[in-house]
């Protein structure tokens, strides 16, 4: 069974255009989190989202795609995060074309992001947008798919806020099982009305700046973007850059609401359980915890109480959704991504926002810039609505 390998990252968030942006941001405890400029929302100036700064045309320009047509706003963002992966994984046309590479991407929102352009298309009031093959959460795979010419295995999940890591750990079940021998994994979403309205009927959102796992929390910000890890089996790297090894994952559904986790932590707590198993690890060997903390009041405590049940000593945890707001199917390879750059790099982000931290239990999250941490294993938490919870074990490899 071939270990899988992490041999290129990609991303861009509200912190920024790519990896090395993203790393200075948390380094640095800077936010993205603020007034949106490019999405248009009747709630741009009541709410704060974490927002990726570049605009639609600047993507265009900058992916050669000037003159192309029916790229979303999601197309463009998984474009640039996954063009920014396979380069750093050093990866050539014929690898990414070979019947060995698979791509398993992730979205809820899709084209769903040109909400009143699909409305407008829905009910014959338009003439025909140039992007009606564009709505549905699978576009951007199918952009992929045809610009990087993909020839092996595809595919496209939704489990709403888990989706991301359940790409990333159906990607090593494809390598572990010897079905593809590379895997691009990871996700996209973008700010959409379709998804700020609906959360805002939800009464979740946060009318400033999130603050996970903070006594006084009050809601999540919704924010946007993309990222791409490029997974490798072991016998093919051959002495290439690896920044680390996934070496476990859970899966489990909490089955016990459509948007709220049961005060048990059921499927938190079976998830997490699992992941540790996988990799074969005791759960004190894990050096920090990258966890959902959305900032709500439900989805925050529940995730203590269950690191709680499973941790004799909970280790050093925060939430860096502080940092980039909810991305929703693009979270658990966006935090993904920053678990592994802890583990590269030997640091720990600051929290942010957080003033009290929750006073139900006696574990607080990480305040300031952590470095020189010798961390082997890090624990990375993604909840989905429906009670979809993955949790993943990424190892250091040195």
């Amino acid at each position: 069974m071939s270990r899988a390998l992490v041999t290129g990252m990609g991303i861009i968030s509200a912190i920024g255009e790519d990896l090395a942006g993203n790393h200075h941001s948390l380094r640095e405890g800077h936010t993205g989190i603020g007034r949106a400029s490019h999405f248009q929302s009747h709630y741009v100036g009541t709410l704060p989202f974490g927002e990726c700064r570049i605009s639609n045309e600047q993507l265009k320009t900058m992916l050669g795609l000037e003159n192309s047509s029916g790229y979303t706003r999601t197309c463009l963002l998984a474009d640039k995060a996954f063009s920014e992966a396979i380069k750093d994984a050093g990866l050539f046309e014929n690898d990414i074309s070979s019947f060995d590479t698979a791509l398993i991407s992730a979205s809820t929102v899709g084209g769903m992001c040109l909400t009143d352009q699909l409305y407008e298309d829905a009910n014959l009031k338009s003439a025909g947008s140039p992007y009606l093959d564009a709505y549905s959460c699978s576009a951007h795979t199918f952009k992929l798919i045809n610009r990087y010419k993909i020839r092996g295995f595809t595919d496209t999940i939704n489990t709403a806020c888990s989706s991301s890591a359940n790409a990333i750990m159906m990607g090593v079940r494809l390598i572990r099982s010897g079905r593809a021998k590379r895997v691009i994994v990871g996700g996209v979403d973008s700010l959409a009305k379709y998804t700020v309205n609906g959360f805002n009927a939800l009464k979740i959102l946060s009318e400033s700046a999130c603050k996970p796992f903070d006594d006084n929390r009050n809601g999540l910000n919704l924010g946007e973007g993309a990222a791409y890890l490029v997974l490798e089996a072991e016998e093919i790297v051959k002495g290439k850059k690896v920044y680390a090894e996934v070496a476990g994952f859970g899966n489990a559904n909490d089955a016990h609401h459509p948007s709220a986790m049961s005060d048990e932590a059921v499927g938190a707590i079976r998830s997490m359980r699992e992941a540790v198993a996988v990799s074969g690890i005791d759960f004190e060997e894990i050096g920090y915890v990258n966890a959902h903390g959305t900032g709500t009041r439900n989805n925050d405590e529940v995730e203590l109480f269950g690191l709680n049940q499973l941790f004799a000593k909970v280790p050093p945890y925060n939430s860096t959704k502080s940092y980039t707001g909810h991305t929703l199917g693009a979270a658990g390879a966006v935090e993904a991504i920053y678990s592994i750059l802890s583990i590269v790099n030997a640091e720990l982000y600051p929290s942010l926002n957080v003033e009290m931290p929750i006073s139900n239990f006696d574990v607080k999250p990480i305040d300031k810039l952590l470095q020189n941490q010798e961390i082997r294993y890090v624990l990375s938490n993604s909840f989905g609505f429906g009670g979809n919870c993955t949790s993943l074990v990424f190892g250091s490899v040195n």
